[in-house]
């Protein structure tokens, strides 16, 4: 045993250096690696500072996401009357008056009956002329056209109808079992509308983040939160142009690495995982290898990466650590603690037996 006393104090002074693994090394709350990030608009590298995670974190953060669930486009109920545009096919009908309902008594194929409105919006009928109808609704063109036609023929009664419609849409993509163009019709279409008429989403379908690309914006809907729990300020009014994406899960995955009972990929269940379902998923911390002080959520975000760091140390903790919402993509690390990183390089260059002694040394202190 004297012998190896030499040995020994040789080893545990680089033993730091020597260790095998990953380990967290911070500087004045900073990572220790320079990252790309972007800056007023520029790509540039920076540290990121590490936040501990308290319950004060945990208050802001949940408050921004209530926020951010919130920030939807405003409700305009005009979207919710039908208002006729170009390329609408028209069926207009006047009692009394067979010569206008079939000029020439040809008989027309359903398909192709009544009239198409132009691309300037506009529409031409018998003794009347061109009429601007586009932006008007059917009770609005029907009073138009009687009031017009009653210029030519007394006590007039007609009816308007749209046969076609074509002049307003949205897409429905992404992980629907029809995706395509759906045209908004005298019936509001609504998200739930939309992806029922889209043959219901598959079972990859990411329900927690379908986005809806308006006006030039991206809005995050949470259609899930409208099945499961009758939100129903998340059903918005489709109106033209939108673009309705329902994404795919199969990519929302939260690994979990260092000293836990198996490193591995965790899929994220209907949008909601905490850290320490995360790391029971992992089969637990091994508080006998780890640093408990150590846990690290690494969330690299779109150019704008964070890190959290997590003091375990009191049981009390998995409180906060329960509370704490992951996202896709998260990394959840967990510190080696410094005798296994010690006992880890003795593993690798002296025989087992004196190994398990210097590991039961260590433990006792000495």
């Amino acid at each position: 045993m004297n012998r190896l006393l030499p040995l020994m104090s040789v080893l545990l002074l680089p033993a730091c250096s020597l260790t095998p693994g990953m380990t967290m090394q911070a500087d004045n709350n900073l990572s220790n690696l320079e990252v790309p990030v972007m800056k007023d608009g520029q790509m540039v590298k920076a540290k990121t500072r590490i936040v501990p995670i308290t319950a004060d974190l945990i208050i802001d953060r949940e408050n921004s996401r209530r926020q951010a669930v919130n920030n939807l486009p405003p409700v305009d109920i005009s979207q919710a009357t039908y208002r006729i545009g170009p390329h609408d096919r028209l069926l207009i009908t006047v009692w009394d008056h067979p010569e206008l309902n079939d000029p020439g008594g040809e008989k027309i194929l359903p398909e192709l009956a009544g009239k198409v409105v132009d691309d300037d919006g506009q529409l031409y009928y018998p003794y009347v002329g061109t009429l601007q109808v586009a932006g008007k609704t059917v009770s609005e063109v029907r009073s138009l056209l009687t009031r017009e036609l009653s210029n030519y023929f007394k006590r007039v009664k007609l009816d308007v109808r749209v046969l076609s419609y074509q002049s307003h849409r949205a897409a429905v993509v992404g992980e629907v079992k029809m995706p395509g163009i759906q045209p908004l019709t005298e019936t509001p279409l609504t998200v739930a509308e939309a992806i029922s008429r889209a043959g219901g989403v598959t079972q990859d379908a990411d329900m927690s983040n379908v986005s809806l690309a308006r006006d030039g914006k991206l809005y995050k809907i949470n259609v899930l939160a409208l099945y499961e729990q009758g939100n129903t300020t998340q059903n918005l009014l489709l109106k033209a142009g939108d673009v309705l994406n329902i994404p795919d899960s199969k990519d929302n995955k939260v690994f979990v690495m260092g000293e836990v009972g198996r490193q591995q990929a965790l899929p994220i269940n209907k949008g909601k995982m905490s850290l320490a379902q995360a790391l029971a998923e992992a089969y637990g911390v091994d508080f006998n290898m780890s640093r408990p002080e150590e846990i690290y959520v690494i969330r690299s975000g779109d150019m704008n990466p964070e890190i959290f760091q997590l003091n375990a140390e009191s049981p009390d903790a998995l409180i906060l650590a329960d509370q704490f919402a992951l996202e896709p993509h998260d990394t959840v690390f967990v510190g080696t603690a410094g005798v296994t990183q010690w006992s880890r390089v003795l593993n690798q260059i002296l025989p087992s037996s004196f190994t398990a002694i210097m590991s039961q040394a260590a433990m006792m202190g000495l």
